[in-house]
């Protein structure tokens, strides 16, 4: 699964990096420690390709009440087309959802300990993301994504045997295409990403914390 991450660069950065465009209204900052029902960065394309923010755990349009969202963080690729909640969403409500690096725990004994995972350029990435509108009991309209997973390559399965599913530039286009709405050449694109371009280490166990948000959350703790 993919329950922390972080995006540590400011919003031009991004918008050069994925070739979209910043709103006027868009804000956001350095965040270490980025948890469910928060709101995230996303890149949208509906005319033109524009970061967005959406409130991380999918809450479906048929849903009752907001609090689904925080046991739909997650979406299995494997299952994107069978479940009702992500069918419809994978042909018209697809997203990317960027990030610099993302924590998984790695049972050691009887502990737990948080690796961190990045790229080994550093650079910034994108996970897979089914997003949707949900209408409140006041008619306030709250859009929410999730994130896709998928089966861990060969370097994350030591550390957990699911991971994000981070796309390619190539593959980017693809998932944010319009035009494309058959299921199979986009689920052929959720795959695990090259074990040779991912890097990991240790990190404090602050990070179980979501409250603390702090540069120091991803040195490396020996």
């Amino acid at each position: 699964m993919c329950g922390r991450f972080t995006l540590t660069r400011d919003a031009n950065a991004i918008a050069r990096a994925f070739q979209a465009t910043v709103p006027a209204s868009f804000q956001n900052s350095a965040r270490f420690n980025i948890a469910p029902t928060q709101n995230i960065v996303t890149v949208m394309q509906n005319g033109e390709r524009h970061l967005d923010m959406l409130r991380w755990g999918l809450v479906p349009s048929w849903a009752k009440d907001l609090s689904i969202g925080s046991r739909m963080i997650n979406a299995r690729a494997e299952t994107l087309a069978e479940k009702p909640s992500f069918k419809r969403l994978l042909g018209h409500k697809r997203c990317l959802i960027v990030a610099d690096g993302f924590y998984e725990w790695k049972k050691e004994a009887k502990t737990k300990t948080p690796m961190y995972i990045t790229l080994k350029d550093q650079d910034i990435f994108a996970f897979a993301g089914l997003w949707d509108a949900w209408k409140n009991p006041d008619g306030e309209i709250i859009r929410t994504c999730t994130i896709i997973t998928t089966d861990a390559n060969e370097f994350m399965n030591p550390i957990h045997n699911r991971m994000p599913a981070i796309l390619t530039a190539e593959e980017r286009d693809i998932w944010l295409d319009p035009t494309i709405h058959e299921a199979g050449p986009l689920l052929s694109l959720l795959k695990p990403y090259a074990s040779d371009e991912m890097a990991a280490h240790p990190v404090s166990r602050q990070v179980n914390n979501p409250a603390y948000d702090s540069p120091e959350l991803i040195a490396t703790v020996q």
